[in-house]
């Protein structure tokens, strides 16, 4: 079989879009249910997954990437998992200890990205859509089955009508937020790029400003300059989906292997923790200190210092010091008083 592609990239995608042809095809009631007007998500989503595909294997063929992830599947199953699973990719507890602020803005970003999602694909894919009899009461069909049915006037129903425009209103509350912050925080400031930082962003405001004038043409307008509006919406959509992979937002298909890292980092830490060469205080496992210098082995890498210790075998704050030391000539890693301000805020 692997002999029929021409690399793991082009088995990968082929494989995934085959997969999703079968499911559109047994979705749709064998292709009878296709909505036209979506087309183009469609295409801009099997553009997103060539692309997401290449970004990946890229980022997993790298050493320490597939150290991790080889190590971190095998602990898929620990029982710390659920819960580890759910502070990464549900409630973002490990931002709420960086501040309110941020992890109002994520989960805000996440969610209503996440959410739109979910709505999105099984509609353009066709895996749902929704039939209405003469009874006023609307019939939720999901992959052919007819799932539920809701009155046209109701709260459920009202739900799914304005599911997008909830989500929209999360996602412009925490672009907002986060715009806010990049121009007024200090750190942000000096980091941000607008290519990486920005760009993202705008995307994500745009999309969703144009998602809600489509709402607002139809309740408010009788429709006026919604095909231009729908047009314009479905561009941004695609082109965003298309830039997705190799920007900034990559890290919201990427954050399941966050849990994979967790696994890897408190299983090894259990067993036996990795003592810091200078200080003697305890700041890794000695499993993933003996993995760094490993994979800085593989790159040909070497750091190994003349007073006989790797340079991954001290802690932060004594590799600083010690850093410094090469610089000055003065044994500054042997001092024992720690930095005052190695968590100060800026």
């Amino acid at each position: 079989m692997d002999r029929a592609f021409a690399s793991k990239f082009a088995k990968m995608y082929f494989m995934t879009v085959v997969a999703l042809l079968i499911l559109v095809y047994v979705g749709t009631r064998f292709f009878t249910h296709i909505d036209l007007a979506l087309y183009g998500y469609m295409v801009g989503t099997f553009v997103f997954i060539g692309g997401f595909f290449y970004r990946f294997i890229a980022w997993a063929e790298r050493p320490p990437t597939k150290l991790i992830m080889k190590k971190g599947l095998k602990l898929l199953f620990r029982k710390s998992t659920p819960q580890t699973s759910v502070e990464h990719l549900g409630t973002y507890r490990f931002i709420f200890k960086r501040g309110v602020y941020r992890w109002t803005q994520h989960v805000l970003l996440g969610w209503g990205c996440i959410l739109s999602c979910c709505v999105t694909f099984p509609l353009v894919f066709g895996w749902m859509y929704f039939t209405m009899g003469e009874n006023g009461l609307y019939t939720v069909v999901a992959f052919g089955i007819n799932v539920m049915q809701v009155k046209a006037d109701g709260w459920i129903a009202f739900l799914f009508y304005n599911a997008l425009n909830i989500t929209a209103f999360m996602v412009i509350a925490g672009v907002c937020m986060a715009l806010y912050r990049r121009l007024n925080n200090m750190q942000a400031k000096a980091e941000q790029t607008f290519t990486y930082d920005f760009l993202p962003l705008y995307l994500l405001l745009f999309i969703s400003i144009t998602g809600l004038l489509l709402t607002f043409s139809n309740i408010f307008l009788h429709g006026w300059g919604h095909p231009v509006i729908s047009l314009v919406h479905q561009w941004s959509v695609i082109l965003t989906l298309i830039y997705l992979p190799f920007g900034k937002l990559a890290h919201i298909p990427f954050r399941p292997m966050s849990v994979l890292a967790k696994n890897y980092r408190e299983a090894y830490g259990e067993q036996q923790m990795k003592a810091c060469k200078v200080c003697g205080s305890s700041f890794v496992s000695s499993e993933q200190s003996s993995d760094v210098i490993q994979v800085l082995a593989q790159n040909d890498i070497s750091f190994e210092m003349k007073e006989g210790f790797h340079l991954a075998e001290l802690c932060l704050p004594c590799r600083r010091k010690y850093r410094m030391s090469r610089f000055t000539g003065i044994p500054t890693h042997e001092i024992k008083v720690k930095e005052a301000n190695q968590h100060a805020k800026g």
